[in-house]
């Protein structure tokens, strides 16, 4: 039995599924912003470590990525 990998962004949530709502990268996928801006995903990666992130599931069925900036320095 294959096991699912998980990402160390969106955990079980599959990263093509889940959409940036903030900033310059708003709308693109968590996925597409590993493949083509893979520093933005390290700082998102560092911005969950200190717990000033959070993923909801919207009205449109969509998963969007949120963070929280008053917490950040």
């Amino acid at each position: 039995m294959a096991q699912k990998m998980i990402s160390p962004l969106t955990g079980i949530l599959e990263e093509d599924k889940v959409y940036i709502d903030f900033g310059e990268h708003e709308g693109k996928s968590v996925l597409e912003i590993a493949d083509t801006f893979p520093e933005f995903y390290d700082y998102m990666i560092s911005v969950k470590e200190d717990g000033n992130f959070v993923i909801r599931r919207g009205k449109d069925k969509l998963y969007r990525l949120y963070i929280n900036e008053s917490k950040l320095n």
